[in-house]
Formats: C-alpha cells, structure tokens, sequence
C-alpha cells in the first residue's frame, strides 16, 4: 500500500513542479520519477534549514513539489536547449 501512496504523491508533486517550472515535460512516468526524487531533495532541504510545514499529504507534495522545481532548474541547466 505505501508504494502506492509514493507513487501517487510523486505523480501529484512532479506533475505540479512541472506546472510552475515551464519548458520542462517529461510525461506521466518522468513526473512520478521527478516527483519522488523531489521529495528526498525537499526534505533533505528542509531538514538543512530547520523548515517545519506541518504534517500530512499537504506537507507531503508541497515539499515534494518543491524539490521536484529544484530538480528540473538543474536538468535544464544542465542539459541547457538549443
């Protein structure tokens, strides 16, 4: 069942990290992907900066969604379009 849960909060944070950062789309299966290694990125983030946002699925994709944003700056620095 967690696996599950992971899944769905990482498709909703990436898919909404996707919506504030434009140029960036990488389909159902990248916002999952994006969406979960956001999570990590965001608490590891906030844990640094001693940030608390509560608790709960609110919490959950904020941070999630929050680290996915930070994840896909540094795809599109990296991999910079021409």
């Amino acid at each position: 069942m967690e696996i599950i849960v992971t899944i769905f909060t990482g498709a909703i944070a990436g898919w909404i990290g996707s919506m504030l950062y434009k140029g960036s789309g990488f389909g159902f299966i990248g916002n999952i992907i994006i969406g979960i290694l956001g999570c990590f990125v965001g608490y590891w983030l906030f844990k640094k900066f001693g940030i608390n946002m509560g608790t709960g699925w609110v919490k959950t994709i904020l941070t999630g969604a929050i680290g996915a944003i930070i994840i896909l700056f540094l795809i599109n620095l990296v991999f910079k379009k021409r």
